[in-house]
């Protein structure tokens, strides 16, 4: 597994195979987008899970995104997100505010 920051404050869980397909593209970017480059690959930390399947996220990950006692875990179809719970909930409460993009206008379930 491989985790990385995201700048919109969480982290990005990765399966290695679906993370080394990012990682070959994102060392494409030209240096216009070098320092994307920086916060996506120059955070990345493969990890292991341990035998009760836990994963170890180091202190400056942890630090960069704030997390603490209460963590969100998202599935995203190919990756994981990990939320603080409040800035999750903070983000969540602002793109409701904002309403739904013309994008997802024909979307329903």
């Amino acid at each position: 597994m491989t985790l990385t920051k995201h700048p919109h404050g969480c982290l990005l869980f990765f399966p290695r195979p679906v993370w080394e397909e990012h990682r070959k593209q994102i060392a494409t970017w030209p240096m216009s987008a070098r320092a994307w480059q920086r916060i996506f690959l120059g955070n990345a930390v493969d990890v292991e899970l341990d035998s009760a399947g836990r994963v170890l996220i180091s202190p400056e990950l942890r630090a960069a995104v704030g997390l603490d006692k209460e963590v969100m875990m998202i599935g995203m179809v190919t990756h994981f997100e990990i939320w603080n719970a409040a800035k999750l909930a903070e983000d969540e409460a602002q793109a409701v505010a904002g309403g739904m993009p013309d994008v997802l206008s024909n979307f329903s379930f």
